[in-house]
């Protein structure tokens, strides 16, 4: 379920250009966990007939601080990549992703977590591409709390903010509400969490995702356990994911991806291939830390 806040509802539907599948897998940020409340203590005073007495009442337990999940990131990571489009590898973009911090978002602790894309050389000619984006993503358990959108293409800017809102919360101001179902995240948030999922033990990862436009049906498993990829940024041993989109429980069978992460402790995003109904993209790690 996605919808507006006063609107009407948002329809799925598959992506079809280039630009959402950067946006796709490419957003980061950062956030720092909250400090417990402190519980005020009380006594309550009862008079009896000739002689007063006190009662106090018993302090009730400190709610326990939220847990944050342990990810195999940090804060200031920053990767590189290129982005490689059709079959005759023409270098059409270059994307840089960062953990920006973690830190509290309206009372909750988030990470926060960018994307920059820029389309580059032939691209850039034919569709300048000057794109950022930004994702709040719960630090407790990686589900989206805000999405932002700030899109500069043609020579035209368009910025969208997108809350993510379950039943029951209020609307906020300054940024369009969507009332989400719980668990959904962003396109930036479901990469960290394909970085922070124990594929040892879990066989498959299913979420809703929303992109910015479209909310789909994402289920995300291993399907290359181990392998060497070679990138600009080096060679690296690493294990496949295979993710599947689906509308309304059709699968997209004319759009495909497939992410490579490095099996060592950092479960670094290497390469991302993708097959999408006007071509192919292969989205290369250039630089790391």
């Amino acid at each position: 379920m996605l919808e507006r806040i006063g609107a009407t509802r948002l329809r799925r539907s598959e992506p079809n250009e280039l630009l959402r599948i950067l946006a796709k897998f490419h957003r980061l940020a950062s956030i720092v966990p909250l400090v417990a409340v402190g519980l005020a203590l009380g006594s309550l005073g009862l008079a009896q007939q000739s002689k007063p007495s006190k009662k106090h009442t018993k302090p009730s337990a400190a709610p326990a601080p939220p847990v944050v999940v342990p990810v195999p990131f940090r804060s200031g990571e920053i990767l590189e990549y290129r982005v490689l489009f059709s079959k005759y590898a023409v270098n059409a973009a270059k994307i840089e992703t960062t953990v920006i911090e973690q830190r509290n978002f309206f009372g909750r602790p988030a990470w926060h977590f960018r994307a920059i894309a820029h389309t580059v050389d032939t691209t850039r000619t034919l569709f300048a591409i000057d794109d950022q984006f930004d994702s709040y993503t719960s630090a407790v358990n990686l589900f989206s709390l805000q999405y932002e959108m700030y899109l500069h293409e043609q020579g035209k800017a368009q910025t969208n903010l997108y809350r993510m809102t379950t039943e029951g919360d209020p609307a906020p101001p300054d940024v369009t509400a969507l009332r989400v179902l719980p668990g959904t995240r962003d396109a930036i948030s479901f990469l960290y969490n394909l970085r922070a999922a124990d594929w040892q033990h879990t066989p498959e990862l299913h979420a809703p995702v929303f992109d910015g436009r479209r909310l789909y049906d994402v289920v995300a498993r291993i399907d290359t356990p181990q392998g060497t990829i070679s990138v600009p940024a080096g060679n690296f041993p690493a294990f496949r994911i295979a993710v599947q989109l689906f509308d309304h429980g059709k699968e997209q069978t004319d759009t495909k991806f497939w992410l490579w992460i490095t099996r060592d402790e950092a479960h670094t995003p290497v390469l991302v291939e993708a097959e999408i109904p006007f071509g192919t993209a292969r989205i290369e790690l250039t630089h790391m830390p």
